[in-house]
């Protein structure tokens, strides 16, 4: 069952929409959906005692065995709905960590879902263990004298520090690697989109790799990277990213920080956009908010208008006032226009060149 409150969003009905395809990506059955408009929430139960009967009786009608909120809960309200519809209650955010939870397939992946995940459970401890309240007395059964929510808390810290380490190797190892391309005078590009835009099939189409791509929300998790050739002398290391959502929770973008990295030091952006989808515009700025959230939003854009196949649109590149390319329309499914994404990511990225060896040959001075 799922449950979407209106607090005077214009774009609420897409919203749901999209809240539907997150529990779908899921692999959960979509049984209902409550509706209902607020001016902000209930400090007890989020929705109201109101509404959440009639919530009650929509799950014992329908014989719903868990509610889904379509926003970020506090750990009390999650208790309180969970005694008044008794059921499993869980909101957007404990939603979205569940499927990047199934789709992490690398050893970098999954400590980074666990991460974000115990960073989140931490915050719900608190009364988790009310009939353990203290560890049990008698001759060999007397704890260390802490309760069992101390416990909990001590060996979720011990956890969290252990994971860390193993991230910030695993970001020094990166760091290893992006140097090493460096060196070598071959320019970063990384796909970057809202989730489900078509940046892995885009990825795909272009390197002939084959990375997970399916008509579902956040499908790629692992960061892939591949050598591209856009010519006789030219070349690029693309690589491709998580896809972003709106309310993207925050321990998700501190967890897989060592990932976005790819994109933070990257020489070019190569935004991919549904242009079929009628929130593309919406997509963009919540894209761009999680860029410059963990600094991205200096570097330069190419704008993908993909999926021009089901609008009509015949590929094309577009450019500014100055002559550069600022957009290519694709089809990342039929492989129009991916020889115009070739030349402009060329362009782009030769742009540079000239500028990058002439402050080289400056600087080293071979009779000095």
């Amino acid at each position: 069952m799922l449950v979407c409150l209106d607090f005077g969003d214009a774009d609420f009905e897409e919203n749901v929409a999209e809240c539907a395809d997150l529990v779908r990506s899921a692999g959960v059955a979509v049984l209902g959906v409550v509706t209902a408009k607020r001016q902000r929430p209930d400090a007890a139960l989020f929705a109201g005692k109101g509404k959440v009967e009639e919530i009650a009786a929509e799950v014992r009608g329908l014989e719903a065995n868990v509610v889904i909120f379509n926003h970020a809960l506090s750990p009390a309200q999650e208790r309180n709905l969970e005694r008044a519809l008794q059921c499993r209650v869980i909101d957007r955010n404990t939603l979205i960590l569940d499927i990047f939870a199934q789709r992490a397939r690398s050893h970098e992946g999954k400590l980074q879902v666990e991460l974000a995940q115990l960073s989140h459970l931490a915050t719900r401890l608190v009364r988790g263990w009310t009939h353990l309240e203290r560890q049990k007395g008698g001759i060999g059964l007397r704890g260390p004298g802490e309760t069992q929510l101390e416990t909990d808390r001590r060996l979720l810290g011990n956890r969290v520090k252990m994971l860390k380490d193993r991230l910030a190797q695993a970001q020094r190892q990166r760091t290893t690697q992006r140097r090493g391309r460096n060196r070598s005078g071959v320019a970063s590009v990384s796909i970057v989109g809202y989730t489900n835009a078509g940046k892995s099939t885009l990825f795909n189409s272009l390197t002939k790799a084959r990375a997970y791509a399916a008509d579902q929300l956040f499908a790629t998790l692992d960061t892939t990277s591949r050598r591209l050739y856009l010519g006789p002398d030219s070349a690029v290391v693309i690589s491709d990213t998580v896809g972003f959502i709106r309310n993207l929770p925050h321990t998700l973008v501190a967890s897989f920080r060592a990932t976005l990295e790819e994109t933070v030091h990257a020489d070019l952006l190569v935004h991919v956009v549904d242009s079929a989808n009628p929130m593309r515009d919406m997509q963009i700025d919540e894209v761009n908010k999680v860029l410059a959230e963990i600094g991205a939003d200096e570097i330069p854009q190419l704008l993908v208008w993909n999926k021009t196949d089901l609008r009509g649109l015949p590929p094309g590149i577009e450019r500014d006032a100055d002559g550069c390319v600022t957009a290519v329309r694709v089809s990342a499914l039929t492989g129009e226009g991916l020889d115009l994404l070739r030349e402009a990511l060329a362009e782009r990225t030769a742009r540079s060149e000239p500028e990058i060896s002439l402050a080289g040959l400056q600087v080293w001075d071979p009779l000095a």
